[in-house]
């Protein structure tokens, strides 16, 4: 590996190395750089890893024990993990009783395991994603470090370890975070076995560990991208016999025995049974092939626009989108060169690009959520890390730095539009009241809510008058971030301009766990949970109006199995089908007799709808509890 101090640098940031021994190269210049593995490296290389370590606490430590759990999604996949240890079971999951065949079992096995440790809590449903999240900032740092150098690599984690992106998607418990570090992984050792004249054993089987546990993390995805990825970029190359050298049959036989056998073992103990078609039909063919088909039965799940789509890879990359857009001009733009043997950089940022695009293009064509780009985000990190490197060692006064100086004045413009908006809002928007329901603030749209992040939409003019100390972090963050690094790079400090950058976030991040505080109790239900177990005995019966993903956190924090009114749908109707379903699932028929009956029955109402349906029965009802618009009432009056 060479660092980028030690390269020449041209006006347009590509290096003019020398390596022209495709087997030693990148690794006899690794020993002799400033970034190998001499002695005099560990200390610079200790720092970047300290500040790594640094900035992941500072934004993550913070969200382990709060807010709450939220329903649906982020509290139904922790109950996974619960009922795998109450019922000793790690092939089959369940959900609330009911068989829950459509995740991979990895993300799962892992909480299980923190809960056996720590307890049934939020801090040991987050600390798997936490800890995820930087091992792929690691994984990061190491992957750019053999491209371009250590600074380099400081430069890529630094960049997906402040961007806005990883830190929104490991709020709740989807284990997207896992692929990227898996990808990254797989990418990392596949650069080595190029640098290998025959790739090791070591290296090879690795891709094949770390590709299985990406299957058994997030499906068949996690083979197709590094396959196809890989397949790809060795044939635009012109280098398809280095796959065989990859010792394809024995990393295939080490594949298959760490993916295929919880596979093989939830097949063979979920056959098809009455209207259930098995685990084969729904793993596979449902949940996987039909739902990027857009043929899922049953469609409970919707697609963000084709250019929203591609937009939010922007975003979610913020505050290093203009870097990471410099970036992608490091990559060969000539075909005729891709077939050439290039040198270790523009080798590698062709490889970040075909990363990207693949995983882009793919999901153009499928059920796309906004989440589904995070796995491109370590490759763009990579090479925002690489030019913000080139960058950095270029002379004051070069192309590079006047452009990085141009994309600091650009972010500082911005800086100074949020900063004015927020304070726009915090004066026009009275503070809400400290005994505010915070739901009553919000205009529902449930229309949006099939989206990870519909429920931005519920926000008004009013509800902002919540978020007064969240606007002012933001608002300042905002225009004093910009503004240092904006004034680093016009002293002639890159360095300390990215720092500035990665502070600013530190900040925002901080102002985001306040304000996701403050909506908790319209995203969960905690509040309404910690009620009814102040008055649940025995033999008492909780029902939630609909689905039960609606109520998802009071199963998991009162452990007591929720049913439902008329919600016999979403990602409980394939295990309901099952001859060996709890009885959870009720009409209104069995809903009304259960409530004029002589068992004390907790009803969750999601809305003032939901409280219709008590008035027709005749019977008095109590309220229990109320928080962010929901609300549990009671068939008896509280003890």
């Amino acid at each position: 590996m060479t660092n980028p101090s030690d390269a020449s640098i041209t006006s347009n940031g590509t290096s003019t190395r020398n390596d022209t021994n495709s087997s030693t190269a990148p690794g006899a210049d690794r020993a002799s750089s400033p970034a190998g593995p001499s002695s005099g490296a560990r200390p610079r290389t200790l720092s970047y890893l300290a500040a790594i370590f640094l900035f992941w606490g500072l934004i993550y430590i913070p969200g382990l024990a709060s807010p709450p759990m939220m329903d649906d999604v982020d509290s139904e996949h922790a109950e996974i993990a619960r009922e795998m240890l109450s019922r000793h079971d790690f092939v089959t999951m369940y959900v609330n009783g009911v068989r829950y065949l459509e995740k991979a079992p990895l993300p799962y096995w892992i909480i299980a395991g923190v809960y056996k440790i720590f307890g049934i809590n939020e801090f040991s449903v987050r600390l798997p994603l936490t800890l995820f999240a930087l091992f792929t900032f690691l994984a990061v740092f190491w992957l750019t470090r053999e491209i371009a150098g250590e600074k380099a690599g400081f430069f890529s984690a630094l960049a997906i370890g402040t961007a806005i992106g990883p830190y929104i998607y490991t709020r709740f418990l989807i284990p997207d975070i896992m692929v990227c570090f898996w990808l990254t992984i797989t990418m990392l050792l596949f650069l080595k076995s190029l640098d290998q004249a025959q790739p090791s054993r070591w290296v090879c089987w690795s891709i094949g560990v770390a590709t299985a546990l990406n299957v058994l993390t997030k499906g068949l995805i996690g083979v197709v991208f590094p396959v196809a990825i890989l397949g790809a970029y060795l044939l635009i190359t012109r280098n398809l016999r280095h796959l065989l050298r990859m010792r394809l049959v024995s990393t295939t036989l080490v594949f298959l025995v760490v993916a295929a056998p919880w596979h093989v073992l939830a097949t063979i103990r979920n056959p098809p049974r009455g209207e259930a078609k098995g685990f084969f039909w729904f793993f596979f063919i449902n949940d996987q092939i039909y739902r990027y088909l857009n043929m899922r039965i049953p469609r409970d799940y919707d697609k963000v626009p084709f250019l929203v789509f591609w937009g939010l890879v922007l975003v979610w990359l913020f505050p290093w989108t203009f870097f990471v857009l410099k970036g992608l001009g490091q990559v060969p733009g000539r075909v005729s060169s891709w077939r050439e043997r290039l040198e270790i950089e523009p080798r590698a940022a062709l490889l970040m690009a075909v990363w990207t695009l693949f995983v882009l293009v793919f999901f153009s064509f499928s059920t796309r959520q906004e989440y589904y780009v995070l796995p491109v985000l370590p490759a763009l990190a990579v090479l925002c890390g690489t030019w913000l490197s080139h960058e950095e060692a270029s002379p004051i006064g070069s192309t590079l730095r006047r452009s990085g100086l141009r994309m600091s004045a650009g972010l500082m413009v911005i800086g100074i539009i949020a900063f004015i908006v927020a304070m726009f809002i915090l004066v026009v928007t009275p503070a809400a009241p400290a005994d505010t329901d915070f739901g009553n603030l919000l205009q529902k749209a449930p229309g949006m809510y099939k989206l990870s992040m519909g429920h931005l939409f519920d926000l008004t003019g009013r509800a902002m008058g919540a978020f007064r100390w969240p606007l002012v972090a933001t608002g300042i963050a905002f225009l004093t971030g910009t503004f240092f690094s904006w004034f680093f790079r016009k002293r002639g400090s890159p360095l300390r301009s990215n720092i500035a950058l990665a502070t600013m976030m530190v900040v925002l991040f901080y102002a985001v766990h306040v304000a996701l505080t403050t909506f908790s109790p319209v995203l969960g239900s905690k509040p309404l949970a910690v009620a009814i177990e102040k008055e649940y005995r025995p033999g008492d019966m909780i029902i939630v109006d609909g689905a039960y993903s609606a109520a998802s956190s009071i199963n998991f924090y009162t452990g007591v199995q929720l049913h439902m009114l008329n919600g016999r749908y979403n990602d409980l109707w394939f295990g309901s089908l099952f001859p060996d379903s709890p009885p959870v699932f009720e009409d209104d028929a069995s809903f009304a007799k259960l409530w004029l009956g002589p068992g004390r029955i907790f009803f969750i109402a999601r809305n003032a709808k939901s409280v219709d349906k008590l008035k027709p029965l005749a019977a008095p009802y109590y309220e229990v509890a109320r928080s962010g618009e929901k609300a549990v009432y009671s068939n008896r009056p509280a003890s």
